[in-house]
């Protein structure tokens, strides 16, 4: 019979539940760097439920060799958990450990090494290029407050932000705009070279020469949507893909009566992100795209007809990268033949 183990995991150190086979119930804590030690008393035949947290790729790694199943825990989906009126680490790793054995945990993928790795670059990437057009922005309002109006690309050109250095303003704005130009420059260098990094990385991804023969997914497209995806033999259909990027409704059941609501941004945000824009711009070259967009914008609205664009288009990839599919001519769906 299986033991059951519920892990309430810190940084530097975890408490333990584990559930014996007789139903006993038995509680122990461990240093972080005490980890061998309690990989030492596994057993292959053991379950293992932990939640997500900073430590928890360093914890799955070290003990899913050791035992029968590791299930990483969406802690925002399990309430149990997350609204519990008395939290303790001892509660929290009971919890766990009964609800594993009953197998009622919300589970989380856990992605290969390269692939989770690539997403935090990719998330690292998104998140600087947002700072960089926050500054961007601040230059601009700095600019038209001034009587100036620049231009939005003209920040985007090395051209430009030495025009900006050179306007004729007062030592204290110029101080200023010289600071932001300068950070701009830096974060350009930056951005540029994880870009550079992200599609070296991506390329050594299975479905990247696939992907990126659809028209509309470039190279940070295609490895913010390989990150996001991992394993596409994870999702057994279309749908299941849909509802891990969240574009799918809410949908509520009460006796007779069903309603369905907006969709449930489950997932990456940036992944979400990423799927809708090459989804837009795969619209521009495909008239098939074109046509179902415009066919349920008359109906419903542009807001739902992008959703709706873009799990069409996930559909698209979903089927791309199960079949090992590489366009010839994306717009008119032809496939290269294979040498």
């Amino acid at each position: 019979m299986a033991r059951y183990l519920g892990v309430d995991l810190h940084r530097n150190n975890f408490t333990v539940c584990t559930i014996a086979e007789n139903g006993r119930r038995y509680f122990r804590e461990y240093a972080l760097h005490a980890m061998p030690l309690f990989v030492k008393g596994l057993r292959k035949t053991d379950q293992v439920a932990v939640e997500v947290s900073t430590t928890t790729r360093l914890f799955h790694d070290a003990v899913a060799p050791h035992v029968d199943r590791v299930v990483v825990v969406n802690s925002s989906e399990f309430d149990v958990i997350r609204k519990s009126v008395k939290k303790t680490d001892r509660g929290d790793a009971e919890t766990l450990a009964t609800f594993l054995s009953k197998d009622l945990l919300p589970e989380v993928r856990m992605k290969d090494k390269l692939h989770a790795e690539l997403a935090s670059l990719t998330q690292t990437r998104d998140m600087l290029v947002k700072q960089r057009t926050a500054l961007k922005n601040k230059i601009n309002n700095m600019l038209a407050a001034r009587g100036f109006s620049p231009k939005r690309e003209m920040l985007s050109s090395e051209k430009g932000l030495r025009q900006v250095e050179e306007l004729p303003l007062g030592p204290v704005v110029m101080a200023e705009l010289r600071a932001l130009v300068a950070q701009i420059r830096s974060l350009g260098k930056t951005i540029a070279e994880l870009e550079g990094t992200i599609k070296q990385e991506a390329e050594k991804l299975p479905g990247h020469e696939n992907l990126k023969s659809i028209k509309g997914i470039g190279d940070n497209g295609a490895a913010i949507l390989l990150s996001a995806i991992g394993d596409i033999n994870d999702f057994p259909s279309e749908k299941k893909l849909a509802s891990y990027f969240g574009i799918v409704p809410r949908v509520r059941n009460s006796n007779q009566t069903e309603r369905t609501g907006r969709i449930t941004k489950r997932g990456t945000k940036l992944g979400r992100t990423t799927l809708v824009q090459c989804a837009l711009v795969a619209m521009r070259y495909s008239e098939y795209l074109q046509i179902f967009y415009r066919r349920i914008a008359r109906k419903r609205g542009k807001g739902k007809a992008i959703i709706a664009l873009a799990k069409k288009f996930l559909g698209v990839i979903y089927r791309t990268l199960k079949n090992d599919w590489i366009f010839e001519d994306f717009p008119n769906f032809v496939l290269a033949e294979r040498a």
